[in-house]
């Protein structure tokens, strides 16, 4: 099933403003004020695991509000596939809702959304509709409108673990257990603490593992373990089997657990191994276990060795762990009401992307580069004047948690004041150890800068022009009808084990810390976050509902350093990746495209988006065949030299444009059917009542009629009707 993001329609903008706090509209208020009906929702959904219940969310009281932990539970019909409820709903207006699957945890407080329907229109209930009966047919989970549309839920309270096996993990010791297949299996389980509520230790864990099963193992309650295989014909995460998956040492794997305290949860992993006699359908054997305890987690990603012990507690060999921890937006709620996250308008490709703006500004190659200082807010404008549809930069913090649009990871800053600065005159250190205030009052110069000995802008005492404009300026001042590629910038371990920065900021705080800014101040645009790092990719996806994000890669390039993790190793393994944890594509490097072309039809064949970057984007020829391949967004240098668009404004204002035109004569011919002629003078007061009914009549009028994104656009709409109505109406 296809999933396209920003499939534009009017009837969206207002959604699409919404911050997702615990909020109400005016209509969901005063849905008191009709009469009561009683309403059948019924629903087939088939496959539900442990703990789970198909549930109910809509834009009412009644409904919940959007709002997950107010989701309204159905019940099942005599242990079968159907789920229904009769609610009491407000009569006479249209009623918009969804079905989502999620485990209770505590109702009205705390659920755990599994997955939930994602059609960019919700289900609807119009005015004249009456209530099905049980002999009507049942409506299927995911399925209206014809479309089907359902997606993973995203974290709410709870917390997600993930355990990375790669580039060979395991050693075992003995001679016998060569070359033969093992499987693992995980399992978290509760920790039993002592009166000085010290977690429990190795030598503890190990005493009550004294059986070869896992029956006197405290599982963790509404924890739910799964697996996910990187070169499986189906990537995606799946449940356990009863034995666990064959570990290999060239496969990626990631088990992913999803609990409520990490801080009381250790995880159990399992090693089980076939007999060389073994017949079909017989059972492996346990052959040991290791323990993985809260208290070896001590950041929000890390690596660390576990012992392999025997069910004889003798040591049996080692296992090597990558994990990762991923919690819920801390002082950010999402609602329910509408997802960007897999939705992408089927005939829209070709997009024009400015990198950082108008270009790389610091290259070897000086007439390579953009004459506008990079990631600056006058880039920015420079290519959005010039037809950007959206504007690619780099966004990560500075010591004092402040989103800042930079690219590298350190800059230059000189020892002293002098006319002609030498290299050892320059002080390289971590953007991340400057705070926000001294970037901008320091004299900071760019690393090429520093090894040049040539500054190559005097203009930064004009304010757009000034280098480190904060994520939040660049989201409330530029053009609303431009989308933004923000692509977060965090550390990667190279192939040769070095790492391109030493001990970041705690990777959860900084997500965070972006993602509530962009949540918050986003608005109405278009926005996709992207990232080299696979891990960064998946913490956006789980903290947000409503963003959709990209896996940008290198592949396999003959141009940069190789990365250590095999995620970025080729389009196949960033196609693989991207279907694993369900996001909406992936941002390759066009050097791949260019050596083989037929790779786009890779990721469109695993219905993805798929965007390119590199310097050899920057040719007019390259970007024309790019386009022609079918990608969906080129992104390069210098666009207001080498776009070729004929009208120079993005394409989301020319849609919005004409929307909004098509709009205000929808609302002419109405007002012509349903009202009375206009009144040309008018009291100085209104008639008594008349703000009290005012809510009553617009929830009279259809649901189609919405108002303009901006001031802007309504501004030019209502210019176009005005010279379509007569002189009287208009002075009116």
């Amino acid at each position: 099933m296809q999933r396209w993001f920003f499939l534009e329609n009017p009837e969206n903008m207002n959604i699409r403003t919404g911050k997702g706090d615990a909020t109400t509209s005016s209509s969901s208020v005063t849905s008191f004020q009709y009469t009561p009906r009683h309403w059948l929702f019924r629903v087939r959904a088939p496959e539900l695991r442990k703990d789970e219940t198909v549930c109910l969310i809509g834009d009412l009281k009644e409904l919940g509000f959007w709002l997950p932990e107010r989701c309204v539970p159905l019940q099942q019909e005599n242990d079968s596939e159907i789920w229904s409820s009769t609610i009491e709903i407000p009569d006479k207006r249209k009623i918009e809702y969804r079905f989502c699957i999620c485990v209770i945890i505590e109702s009205g407080l705390q659920v755990i959304v599994r997955n939930w329907e994602t059609n960019r229109r919700p289900r609807l209930i119009d005015y004249a509709e009456t209530s099905p009966t049980t002999d009507d047919p049942v409506l299927v989970y995911g399925i209206y409108d014809g479309n089907e549309h359902c997606d993973r839920g995203w974290l709410c309270k709870e917390t997600i673990v993930q355990l990375k096996l790669c580039n060979n993990p395991l050693t075992l010791w003995r001679p016998k257990y060569a070359n033969r297949q093992v499987y693992i299996k995980v399992t978290p389980v509760n920790i039993k603490s002592h009166s000085t509520n010290l977690p429990i230790s190795m030598s503890e864990a190990l005493e009550e593992s004294l059986s070869d099963t896992q029956d006197n193992i405290e599982s963790v309650k509404f924890s739910f373990t799964e697996v996910a295989d990187l070169n499986a014909d189906d990537p995606s995460f799946q449940p356990q089997n009863q034995f666990g998956s064959e570990i290999t040492k060239s496969n990626m794997q990631i088990f992913q657990s999803t609990i409520l305290f990490p801080q009381n949860t250790a995880y159990l992993i399992d090693f089980y191994i076939y007999s060389t006699r073994a017949q079909e359908n017989e059972p492996p054997y346990h052959a040991g276990f290791s323990y993985l305890l809260p208290t070896a987690l001590q950041s929000s990603e890390g690596s660390i060795i576990l012992p392999v012990t025997s069910t004889k507690q003798r040591p049996l060999g080692q296992l090597r762990v990558d994990y990762l921890i991923i919690g819920a937006l801390p002082n950010y709620k999402c609602d329910m009401s509408i997802s960007y996250a897999r939705h992408w308008k089927k005939s829209r490709s070709g997009l024009d992307v400015g990198h950082r703006g108008s270009g790389s500004s610091f290259k070897n190659k000086v007439q390579n580069c953009a004459e506008v200082r990079e990631n600056t807010i006058a880039s920015l404008k420079n290519a959005i004047e010039h037809g950007a549809d959206f504007v690619e930069f780099d966004v990560q913090l500075s010591k004092d948690l402040v989103p800042i649009i930079y690219h590298d990871f350190h800059v230059c800053i000189a020892m002293k004041k002098k006319k002609d600065i030498d290299e050892q005159d320059m002080l390289e250190i971590p953007l991340k150890e400057l705070t926000f205030e001294q970037l901008r009052l320091l004299k900071v110069y760019h690393l090429t800068e520093g090894k040049s000995k040539n500054q190559r802008f005097f203009d930064e005492e004009l304010e757009d022009h000034q280098p480190f404009p904060t994520l939040q300026q660049l989201l409330e001042t530029l053009n609303p009808h431009v989308g933004f590629n923000i692509e977060i910038k965090w550390t990667m371990k190279l192939e040769d084990g070095s790492y391109e920065l030493y001990h970041p900021t705690d990777l959860n705080l900084y997500l965070d810390t972006i993602l509530e800014v962009v949540m918050r101040y986003g608005g109405d645009r278009r926005i996709i976050f992207s990232c080299f790092n696979p891990d960064v990719c998946q913490m956006i996806r789980l903290k947000q509902n409503k963003y959709p994000v990209m896996f940008l890669t290198i592949g396999e390039s003959e141009i940069y350093q190789k990365y250590a993790d095999p995620r970025c190793w080729s389009i196949k393994a960033a196609t693989q990746y991207a279907v694993m944890i369900e996001i909406l594509g992936i941002n390759v490097h066009t050097e791949d495209l260019l050596r083989n072309p037929s790779l786009v039809q890779l990721a469109k064949e695993s219905d993805l988006v798929i965007f390119c970057w590199g310097d050899e984007n920057a040719d007019p020829a390259t970007i024309k065949f790019l386009k022609e391949l079918g990608l969906h967004g080129v992104i390069y240098d210098k666009i207001h030299e080498y776009s070729n668009k004929e009208v120079k404004e993005s394409i989301f204002l020319l849609e919005s444009r004409g929307s909004q035109k098509e709009l205000i004569q929808l609302a002419a011919l109405q007002a012509e059917v349903e009202t009375p002629p206009l009144i040309t003078t008018y009291p100085s007061q209104p008639p008594t009542g008349e703000a009290t009914n005012l809510e009553k009549q617009r929830t009279g009028l259809p649901h189609a009629i919405s108002t303009a994104t901006s001031l802007e656009s309504l501004e030019s709409t209502m210019s176009d009707y005005k010279e379509k109505l007569p002189d009287t109406q208009v002075q009116a």
